[in-house]
Parts: C-alpha cells; structure tokens; sequence
C-alpha cells in the first residue's frame, strides 16, 4: 500500500482543480494587448457610428444643397435620370469613405470615435496601416444600404457582444481592435490625436 499508483484518490500538490487548470490554459493564449488596456463595447461603438453617420449627412447635405436626399428617391430609379442617381450614391460611397479613411489615418479614428474616447488599433496595440484602414472604411460602406445597415448592425452588435474580444466581424477580418484610448499605455497612445 506504499505504492502510490495502487490507489484510486490521488493528490495533487500543485493546488490546481480543473477549473483553476482551464483557466490557467485560457492565459496562456496569445491576446497581444497590454495589460490593463480595456475594450470598448457595443454602446459606444454604436454611438459613435450614429454621430459619424449623422456629420457626414449633415455636411453632404449642405455641400450639395439637399441634393443628397434624392439617392432616396425610388422615381430617379425607374426614370430616365438614373444617372444622376448613380451620381448621388457614388457621392455618398466616396465621401464615406474618405471620411473613414482620411479620420483614421490623421487622428487614428473618426470623429464619432474620439467624442466617445475610443481608439482602433492593430490587435497587438500597435497603429493601423493604411491598408488597414483602407478595409475598414470600405466594410463601412455597409452601413449606408438602407434596411440592410439595420439588419448589420444588429448582427455586428451581436458579434461585439459574444466575443471575449469585442471584435466586429470587420474587426476580426483586418485585425483590429476598438479600445478606450486612455487605457493604452503612454507609448501605444502616441500616434492617436
């Protein structure tokens, strides 16, 4: 009985259960982020995007005199004038799109995201390529479908939401990540204005 293998209950002295096992194995994974840096969740995301969406409205609409409000009208689309109808959502796309793009590369996020004191950064901590952003705005344009933007949303909502990492399917496609900028260490919050 000396044989410590002849019996069934063993002890281990390591003082890890399973749980404590799998947690310790769930550490030991390769999230890059440094320590202490907090992700940003749905809300403020999705706040910020209601604010983006809306400058950008607002300034279009003055820039081409109300125009802008006639990619909404279905009779351009069915008329002879469907040229300028391709015209207006062509304006749309590209002005989105530089927005995003122009925004992340300047100041490392849009303006939507600053007033909400967020940061998009490369999944390591690190700042965003331009091929980066150039994905990014382009995943933006999604948003700009009417009905669809609704059903995306949502889903993009729900993904932020059910993973550990807060990423966006967008996010996880690029390799991004959307933090509080004030959680990022001095020397990764150097880049973001």
């Amino acid at each position: 009985m000396n044989d410590p293998h002849s019996s069934p209950i063993s002890i281990h002295k390591s003082g890890l259960n399973l749980a404590r096992q799998a947690v310790a194995e769930q550490d030991k994974s390769n999230w890059p982020m440094p320590e202490g840096t907090i992700l940003a969740g749905a809300g403020r995301r999705a706040g910020a995007l209601v604010i983006d969406m809306t400058l950008m409205s607002a300034v279009l609409t003055v820039l081409t005199r109300g125009r802008i409000v006639n990619i909404w009208n279905i009779d351009l689309i069915i008329s002879q004038d469907i040229h300028y109808w391709v015209a207006m959502v062509a304006i749309l796309s590209l002005s989105f799109w530089l927005y995003f793009r122009t925004t992340g590369i300047f100041f490392s996020r849009s303006l939507g995201q600053r007033m909400f004191s967020l940061a998009i950064v490369a999944e390591d901590g690190s700042e965003m390529t331009s091929r980066m952003w150039d994905e990014r705005s382009r995943g933006k344009l999604l948003f700009l479908i009417p009905l669809f933007n609704i059903y995306h949303a949502a889903y993009e909502i729900q993904r932020i939401r059910q993973r550990h990492t807060h990423q966006s399917n967008l996010d996880r496609k690029i390799g991004s990540i959307v933090v509080i900028s004030n959680s990022l260490p001095p020397a990764l919050r150097r880049h973001l204005r």
